[in-house]
Parts: structure tokens; sequence; C-alpha cells
């Protein structure tokens, strides 16, 4: 054990007191709200040029009402009133007369000015859009091109000036349909004013009182769940895929055979598991503590889900023995790193597969498929912890069963790496297979 345990302190201190590891540490956090922090940086950075719609308006009673709602969106939207600095597109309405005898000449026309970068977009308003004679449960694609809106632009898709078109135009429809039926659009209003029901937590005795959660949004009951098992995901993959090089590293140099002379194969492998298994706590601890000091100074300490942090160093530790036995078993296998990159795609696939379904299991942790994929040894650190941080109530027996499994298939896995790593690392030239790998783990 004494020799485990220095190579362990070994691995540990040549992890941890490299530039890489400390530039992990903070670029990770980087790497998981960058995203956000991204979006909002560039929330303003947008083309101002003008953007000119033509408007091609069969009903005659539409375009007024576009060149008043683009007026008012240019007089609001524009121009930031405290700095003067224009932060958005000006829309500029053209109207443009329909060409009922060669109506496909026009619009042919209209593409080609897009094209050449003298308008951005033009619309289409088919006239009876206002009076349309279709069943009103027809789904927009199949209308006759009469009662269409269509909107003409290079990415019409996702062009933000559709999107103002589309709701801009929907109530002038609306108060043009009641004006003909001589119906007051306030009465209306009130009738078909829509009813929100609001998401709440459950009800709880404390101190003698009843208390309630309050509302709770979807993002709120969502990001700790998300939170939880992203950070697992990146330490595991942060510890355990490095093991490869590692292992190839010591082969190649020949220093397996040296370090041979004096321990076995097995006190290798499992002191370099000790040591990335420390390296992955110390982070966890950097992490969570760090995250745990955030949110008592900014008074969120209630969405820290304290219960589940023993769960989380337990699953935390598992999977990095687990995942960490079979990237060394790839690595001993292997003879440089050509060969390890087609070798590792089997295990990265088993670490991702929790990824693929994680949206299912967040939105019902009940569920069978849930259930199973949670009890499922290579998903169970990920899946479990994942379910456990969601306001739904997991069976307590759910947790120690995946955690027996993960610990059996854990122990499977270290034994079964043993053997190959005994076998593969004085291995040299030929290209393994996982028959080969197979082979090495039942025979020794």
């Amino acid at each position: 054990m004494r020799k485990i345990w220095i190579i362990a302190v070994r691995e540990y201190n040549a992890a941890v007191r490299t530039k890489a590891f400390i530039v992990s540490v903070v670029l990770m956090p980087v790497f998981m709200v960058g995203g956000i922090v991204a979006q909002k940086l560039l929330k303003g950075q947008v083309d101002t040029t003008d953007k000119k719609l033509a408007v091609i308006d069969h009903t005659g009673q539409l375009l007024e009402s576009i060149q008043m709602a683009a007026n008012a969106r240019n007089d609001k939207e524009v121009i930031d009133k405290e700095t003067g600095k224009k932060i958005n597109p000006k829309y500029v309405i053209e109207p443009i007369e329909p060409n009922t005898e060669d109506p496909d000449d026009q619009r042919l026309e209209l593409s080609n000015l897009i094209r050449e970068k003298k308008l951005h977009a033009f619309v289409e308003i088919g006239k009876d859009v206002i009076e349309p004679q279709s069943k009103p449960d027809s789904k927009s694609d199949i209308l006759p091109s009469t009662e269409r809106i269509i909107y003409h632009g290079e990415s019409a898709a996702i062009d933000r000036m559709r999107r103002w078109l589309r709701d801009e135009l929907n109530p002038s429809i609306k108060q043009l349909r009641l004006a003909t039926r001589d119906i007051d659009p306030k009465v209306v209003a009130q009738v078909i004013r829509f009813a929100q029901v609001e998401p709440h937590g459950l009800l709880s005795m404390e101190a003698g009182k009843v208390k309630s959660e309050g509302r709770k949004s979807e993002g709120q009951l969502m990001a700790t769940p998300i939170i939880v098992m992203f950070l697992m995901f990146m330490m595991i993959m942060i510890g355990a895929p490095p093991l490869i090089n590692s292992v190839l590293e010591e082969k190649m140099q020949r220093i397996a055979e040296v370090l041979l002379g004096s321990v076995t194969p097995f006190q290798i492998m499992f002191g370099k598991l000790l040591g990335t298994v420390g390296v992955s706590l110390t982070m966890v601890i950097l992490y969570v503590g760090g995250g745990i000091l955030l949110a008592e100074k900014i008074d969120a300490s209630q969405y820290i889900p304290y219960d589940l942090l023993p769960w989380f160093i337990v699953f935390q530790v598992m999977a990095i023995f687990m995942f960490g036995a079979m990237f060394i078993a790839v690595g001993a296998a292997c003879s440089d790193l050509k060969e390890a990159q087609s070798m590792t795609m089997p295990v990265m696939v088993m670490v991702m597969v929790p990824l693929f379904v994680w949206i299912n299991v967040v939105k019902e942790p009940l569920s069978a498929f849930s259930t199973w994929m949670s009890l499922v040894p290579t998903c169970t650190p990920l899946l479990m912890l994942l379910r456990q941080a969601t306001p739904a109530s997991i069976p307590i027996w759910q947790p120690w069963v995946g955690l027996a499994g993960v610990v059996v298939f854990t122990i499977f896995c270290v034994w079964a790496a043993g053997r190959i790593f005994r076998v593969g690392l004085l291995m040299q030239g030929k290209p393994p297979k996982i028959t080969d790998l197979m082979r090495w783990a039942i025979r020794g």
C-alpha cells in the first residue's frame, strides 16, 4: 500500500503543480457560463444599417398600420435616449403597387433587389387575409395564397423584421375583423383574456406554521440539476481522459519498464487512479466551496442543495475510478496516441450517453425510463444525481441501489483494467482491438 500511496502522491503533485491545472481551474467556469456572459456582452452588437421593407398590400387596408408601427418603433428603439447612439436598425417601409398581370415577374424583380442589397426583404399580403374563407383550424401552409402573408428574404426564417411584422400585423388584422362585425375590441379582449397557471412548490409545516415555497419558474427548477450534472461531467472530463496520455508517455519513453522493477502493474495503475481522484476532489472543493461562498454573499444560499453534497462526492469518486480505469486500460493497450484516439471512442460514448437523455430525465425524473437509465452503472453518477437535484421525491432505495451497482461495476472495471494493464504495458507494435482487450481481461 505504501508504494501505491507514493505513486498516487506523485501523480497528484504532477497534476496540480502544472500551469495546465491552474488554467483549467480558471477556465472551467468560463466554459460553463461563458455562453451566457457572451450573449449579455454581445446583446448590443447588432447591425444598425437601415433595413428597407417592400410591402405589397393586396388588401389596401394594412399598409398604413405597418407604416405607423415602423415609425413608432423607429422613434423608440433606434436611438439610445441617454447616449444618442444608434443601437438598432431603422425600418423603412416602401409601398409597392401589386402587379396583377404578372405577379411572378414582380417577385423576381424584388428578389434581385434583395440580392443587390438595395432591399432587405419584401412581404406580400393576400387580398383575403382580413376576411378569409377557409376554415379557422386550417394550417397556414395549406391556405390559399390569397389568405396568406408571405415574407421573402435571404434569411427569412430567422429574420427579426419578420417577427416584428408578424407581431404588428396580427393586432391590426384582428381590429379590422372586429370592426366589420361591429364588435367592441375591449369586450373581446376581456372575454379571451388568458389565465396563467402559476407554478408553485409544495407546502410544508415549519415551526407550527404552514409555509409555501412560492412561485417557481422553469428556469429555477432546472438550474440546480443542470449545474450539478455539468459540474460532475466537467470533473470527469478533466480527470479521467488525461490518464491515457500519462500511461502512453511512460510506456513510449520506457519509464514503465523501470517502474516494473520495483512495483507491480496493478500498483502503478491503482496509484494513478488514486492521484486522479485526489485531483478531482481538489477541484470539487475549490468550485463547491467557491460556489457556497458566492451564494452566501449574494444571499442565494437557499438554492445550494447541501443534502446532495455527500452524494456528489461519492458519485464523483466512483465515476473517476470507473472511467479512469477504462482510459488507463486503453492507454496501456496502445502504442501511440493515434491508436488511442480510435480506441477511446467507445469509452467516450459511455461518458456522454447521459448528455443525450438528460432533458427527458430532468422533465420526468420519476418515469420508468429515467429510473432505469439512472440505474445503468455508467450513467448512474450523472443521471441519479440529476434526478436527486430535481424537486421530485426520488424513492430512497433508488440512489442506494444505484450506488451499489456503481461500486460493483467499478470494482469490476478496476479488476479488468488491471489485467489489461499488466499485459498491454510492455506490448509494442501491434495495434490493439476491442476483442484483444476482452481476451486480456478474461485470461489475464
